[in-house]
């Protein structure tokens, strides 16, 4: 006879509002209980929770400021003492603040870096043997300022190219047992403060010609949730933007 399949658990940060909520449902409809760690977001948070609870999931809303050191044990320690185990943690908490490269002090920097950088190194650490025992895996949120210069978010930019490369440092030190991949997203979800104009201009860069959405980001998640041969890989979710734009090798031709 076959052993019941163990409760699965996934941690994600920022996992209470925009793609980080997105990712939370998807995980609960697939099966996992939930940590999600949120900083100014208790109601989306609670009612993210309660929507869980309606599905037959347990989530645990978790408080944590993650430009602070000391959020990743707590996080982590929500996980160890309402479940015992943790099967995925999904790095989505991001700082994503427009500034002018000569305009960002060292304050500005270091506060960036911490969210998008430390913080996931900082909570995979503290979560480590929780990961092995289950044989779980990682997945980052990075996005395509990882791979191009964006000069409106410049050190946003440099966090997520060093979350990228910290993910493949991950996946080798955590094989065999641990699995760490990260998505790139590209326009699935409207920044705050941009106008549809703008959205539309910037989503019709890709090949595909439009925007995705939250959802194909969530799906993206859960596949290297999933997928035990794969580590190490950056998978792009971006409707081809990545390739560069459309005609741009005519005009190196010409």
């Amino acid at each position: 006879m076959n052993e019941p399949r163990p409760q699965r658990v996934a941690l994600v940060t920022g996992g209470a509002v925009r793609v980080g909520r997105a990712i939370s449902l998807r995980l609960a409809e697939a099966g996992f209980d939930l940590v999600v760690a949120y900083r100014s977001s208790a109601a989306p948070a609670e009612t993210l929770s309660a929507e869980l609870s309606a599905m037959g999931r347990r989530c645990e809303p978790v408080h944590a400021d993650l430009a602070d050191a000391r959020a990743a044990e707590t996080v982590v320690e929500a996980a160890r003492d309402g479940f015992g185990r943790l099967d995925l943690i999904v790095n989505s908490a991001s700082s994503f603040e427009p500034a002018r490269l000569l305009d960002v002090d060292a304050p500005a920097w270091d506060t960036v870096m911490a969210v998008n950088a430390r913080a996931p190194h900082l909570i995979v650490r503290a979560a480590a043997d929780l990961l092995r025992a289950a044989r779980g895996a990682v997945v980052n949120i990075v996005d395509l300022s990882a791979f191009q210069a964006w000069t409106a978010f410049p050190h946003h930019a440099v966090s997520k190219a060093a979350l990228a490369h910290l993910t493949r440092v991950q996946a080798r030190a955590l094989a065999p047992e641990v699995r760490v991949n990260a998505v790139a997203p590209g326009a699935v979800l409207r920044p705050k403060g941009w106008s549809a104009e703008r959205w539309q201009a910037v989503a019709r860069l890709a090949p595909l010609e439009r925007a995705g959405t939250p959802e194909d980001v969530a799906a993206a998640v859960l596949y290297l949730a999933e997928a035990p041969f794969v580590t190490g890989q950056i998978l792009s979710v971006d409707g081809g933007r990545s390739l560069g734009r459309a005609g741009a090798e005519e005009e190196d031709r010409g």
